[in-house]
């Protein structure tokens, strides 16, 4: 073996000038004559290295760059467009016709960008100086300049999607920061007011303004309603944008969403998005559109639980309101309307013009129906009252523990800076192992269990699992009264609040001002159909003022008095 591995080596010995050499265990050469050993050693070739294979760490003082993954300059609109891609196909899914996003969304949202000078425009507006620089330069530097002449001055770069494509395709064997453009402008509050700039609530007020052009059954509650539980997507959104579009840095505090608006937040952002582009007449809302009132309140009695009966007085009020075909014209009424939370305050003025609600009238009038033979057919406020109020604390329980159990935080956490990775990782972990120690212990998932979606809260019947016995096929003769052979109510008297019409930008709600002088029945009455649409009570209680000024007339308003005549609220 030795004259093998020594057969190419025939050098005389130094000491006995032989040539017969071997390999000791140490893999060093020596003279088998006179045992000389020699500086010459063995070379060992090892197979099963691969090159490439091997990586040499090193250990040193300074900060160390690492190379970015290669992907492409975008911009922040392009981010939401694909949100409202996704939630409008969520919608689509969900039963929405397809001229909704064809015809209505995307044309608003193409409108959207040439208002805000962002696409579809031959001035696009100029936010910030974007420079991609050679190999070897230092990139961040670059992004601190960049970001620097963002916030003190306009740029010279337009920010059109075009331009950002063109430069990325001219530059494409340059290292580029991933990341959006334009993330500098969208965080200055100067610039959001000026431009109108989208943010994560817009998506749904954008949405909301799609829907209702296009006459959908479908209000602000129900697509709030569809976000809460996790039907469209908003929450977490991000994690469905293409992979060439990552987040870095600052574009976590752009689309980081953590919690569902409200509906008075959405509906102010639709006002105002309505007021930006500008928008023509929408097409009426006819009585035989699910989305009007006339229609829309039969739901939301259903949901109550209320009698069938209740409808033609809620529509007779509707006529003396004034509420019939609505349009919308932006320029002479730029008021976008609740049609939900309209509709249940018609509702509520009318349990107000038929059993009075001020903690006396109602009982009295229970009392005289319970003692009749028919008790069993005609409707008893005491009876539904007392269905409905369990029905409604075990739903109010419901959504308190989905809420509680619902995971706010991505899969895919976002850091504002790459300081904060270390720590946003280590919390993701601790509330993973927290989650597996509660789904031990509790023996059940932590997560909402996803149902799915209904316009109803409540089920009335007598199926299994239903909220209670149903109520809608029960009469109100013993509430009414026959005078000269019309139906009359049997309430002969209405109150109502001081109805003074504030100004808006001085004035708030008053509602918990009164509160504690309003009757107990008509406060609970507002907090059912709150919690059916997820708003405040003082949101229904504005909206019920409104309804009650559009309905009394001039001259109640005049007097001294707090008291009306209920017959003069609605025309027999």
């Amino acid at each position: 073996m030795d004259e093998e591995l020594t057969a190419g080596f025939t050098e005389l010995c130094a000491q006995c000038s032989a040539v017969d050499w071997g390999i000791s265990d140490e893999g060093r050469f020596y003279c088998r004559s006179c045992h000389n050993v020699i500086e010459r050693t063995k070379e060992v070739v090892d197979t099963t290295f691969t090159p490439g294979s091997t990586r040499i760490s090193t250990i040193g003082r300074g900060t160390r760059r690492r190379k970015a993954d290669r992907g492409r300059q975008w911009m922040i609109c392009e981010g939401f467009q694909f949100i409202l891609r996704n939630q409008a196909d969520a919608l689509l899914r969900l039963g929405v016709s397809a001229h909704f996003k064809d015809q209505v969304l995307c044309q608003l949202w193409r409108l959207y960008l040439q208002k805000s000078r962002q696409a579809f425009t031959n001035t696009p507006v100029r936010s910030s100086r974007f420079k991609l620089q050679r190999p070897g330069s230092d990139s961040d530097s670059v992004a601190e300049s960049s970001a620097a002449s963002a916030s003190e001055t306009d740029g010279e770069t337009n920010l059109s999607s075009t331009a950002a494509s063109n430069a990325a395709e001219s530059c494409t064997d340059w290292p580029q920061r991933w990341g959006s453009s334009d993330v500098v402008t969208y965080l200055t509050a100067r610039q959001r007011r000026s431009r109108g700039l989208m943010n994560m609530p817009k998506t749904l007020a954008l949405i909301h303004l799609a829907l209702l052009w296009s006459r959908e059954p479908l209000t602000l509650s129900d697509l709030l309603r569809l976000v809460n539980g996790g039907h469209v997507p908003y929450v977490n959104a991000f994690e469905e944008l293409p992979e060439e579009m990552k987040l870095d840095g600052k574009d976590a505090l752009i689309f980081r969403v953590e919690s569902v608006p409200s509906h008075r937040l959405v509906q102010r952002q639709a006002q105002t998005l309505l007021l930006f582009l500008q928008l023509p007449t929408f097409p009426p809302i006819s009585r035989q559109s699910l989305l009007h009132p006339a229609l829309l309140s039969l739901r939301y009695l259903a949901d109550a639980n209320l009698p069938d009966d209740l409808h033609p007085w809620v529509c007779r009020l509707m006529h003396d309101a004034g509420l019939g075909d609505f349009t919308l014209d932006p320029t002479s009424c730029p008021v976008l309307p609740q049609y939900d939370i309209q509709t249940a305050a018609v509702i509520v003025v009318t349990m107000k013009l038929i059993f009075g609600l001020d903690d006396h009238t109602e009982w009295d009038l229970s009392d005289e129906s319970g003692v009749q033979d028919d008790s069993e057919s005609m409707f008893n406020l005491r009876r539904w009252f007392r269905l409905t109020q369990a029905a409604l604390i075990a739903a109010q329980q419901k959504r308190h523990h989905d809420v509680a159990r619902k995971q706010w935080k991505a899969k895919k956490p976002l850091y504002p800076s790459r300081d904060l990775k270390a720590v946003v990782m280590k919390r993701k972990r601790t509330a993973e192992q927290v989650q597996m120690c509660f789904e031990k212990l509790s023996s059940r998932p932590v997560g909402v269990q996803r149902c799915g979606p209904s316009s109803f809260i409540f089920c009335w019947g007598d199926e299994d699992g239903a909220d209670g016995p149903s109520l809608h096929h029960q009469k109100l003769d013993r509430v009414l009264t026959l005078k000269h052979n019309v139906q009359t109510l049997s309430n002969t008297a209405y109150w109502h609040t001081a109805l003074r019409v504030c100004d808006p930008k001085k004035c708030r709600s008053h509602y918990l001002e009164v509160e504690a002088t309003l009757p107990r029945s008509f406060v609970w009455l507002l907090q059912l159909f709150s919690f059916l649409l997820n708003v405040k009570p003082a949101n229904l209680y504005e909206e019920v003022l409104k309804v009650e000024r559009r309905v009394l007339d001039r001259r109640h308003l005049r007097r001294k008095g707090r008291t009306t005549r209920s017959e003069d609220m609605i025309v027999s």
